[in-house]
């Protein structure tokens, strides 16, 4: 039997913590035997809540953390004051060797921050980039980062691209993925100065396949399987993305349920309707990853489901059997 995987979960992460977390940190183990959770939290809190479940014992450990960080607190301060929170003693585990990954739907500027100076990063890794699956009309796509490095150095947005590239290879199963850099116009010589100072060295990486610049429009038809940005146009295209998609789905179920024959229509359309929609559920893909780190972090949303905490800790799994962090060490470029 292959070792198992040992997920920490943050049981007080999230809106609905913590019944989400809880919920889908059992089905993750229901799913896959190869699982080992650690829950950690406030115990009794934790162990109200797992009392309404069936779960192999042996597999499930508590780790008690009395302290929570808030969605509104600073992440930095909240991380160096609050030693016992849920978020620090669950990297923490992760840190000293005690667990392979750390899930959490907690305050992402905690996680952050956490997951730099708890957890630490790769040598050689210039910073860690938050890299979520992004649905597109031909399969997910990673978009890097989206939340991490506002400011970022065109040496930051290479290595990004490096990994982003070792993820989607090994995690997704796209071999040899099209790596592109996020622009303003497809012509070489657009863009503002990082764009332009870092399309030449991307260009030159003989790791990734680089295709050029990619235009938002051209992002949700599935053009890059890696799309490099900072973190500031990331998360733009992020919150755009969910954004319009729920506001397309809300206009199309009016329009559906609008009168007696769109109502009739849609009785007939909804098997199709609904195989097409799941094509772009990004919980499917589980959370996003905070890549370039010595243990694995994974950030679900605050407003997570427990489908997208399970496939979160799922995730995981596969992220450890591939070796995701040696990979990275091995083919980093490093200035």
């Amino acid at each position: 039997m292959s070792e198992k995987i040992r997920v920490v979960v943050d049981a007080m992460g999230g809106d609905e913590a913590p019944q989400v977390p809880v919920q889908g940190a059992v089905e993750a183990m229901q799913e896959n035997a190869n699982i080992c959770i650690t829950l950690v939290g406030k115990e009794d809190v934790i162990r109200e809540e797992l009392a309404k479940y069936q779960y192999d014992t042996e597999r499930m450990n508590i780790v008690h953390a009395e302290e929570v960080i808030g969605f509104d607190e600073p992440p930095v301060m909240a991380v160096r004051k609050k030693k016992n929170s849920s978020i620090v003693v669950g990297m923490n585990l992760v840190k000293h060797g005690e667990a392979d990954a750390f899930v959490s739907a907690g305050s992402t500027g905690a996680i952050l921050v956490g997951g730099q100076f708890v957890i630490g990063r790769i040598k050689g890794v210039e910073r860690a980039p938050l890299a979520p699956l992004i649905p597109t009309a031909k399969g997910p796509s990673l978009l890097i980062d989206c939340g991490a490095n506002v400011d970022a150095r065109s040496s930051h947005l290479l290595q990004f691209a490096q990994m982003g590239s070792i993820y989607m290879e090994h995690v997704v199963g796209i071999k040899n993925p099209k790596v592109a850099i996020v622009n303003i116009g497809a012509e070489e010589e657009k863009g503002n100065m990082l764009v332009k100072e870092t399309y030449p060295l991307l260009k030159e990486c003989k790791d990734i396949n680089f295709v050029g610049s990619i235009e938002a429009r051209d992002i949700p038809r599935g053009d890059a399987d890696v799309i490099v940005c900072e973190a500031f146009v990331g998360n733009v295209i992020l919150k755009l993305y969910e954004g319009l998609a729920g506001t397309l789905l809300k206009k199309v179920k009016e329009g559906l349920m609008s009168s007696l024959r769109s109502k009739i229509g849609a009785l007939l359309i909804k098997p199709a309707l609904k195989k097409t929609l799941k094509e772009f559920n990004t919980s499917d893909h589980g959370g996003a990853p905070l890549l370039g780190l010595k243990g694995l972090v994974v950030k679900t949303h605050g407003s997570s489901e427990p489908r997208d905490v399970k496939m979160g800790i799922l995730q995981c799994v596969q992220f450890t059997e591939q070796k995701i962090n040696e990979k990275i060490k091995e083919n980093l470029t490093v200035e």
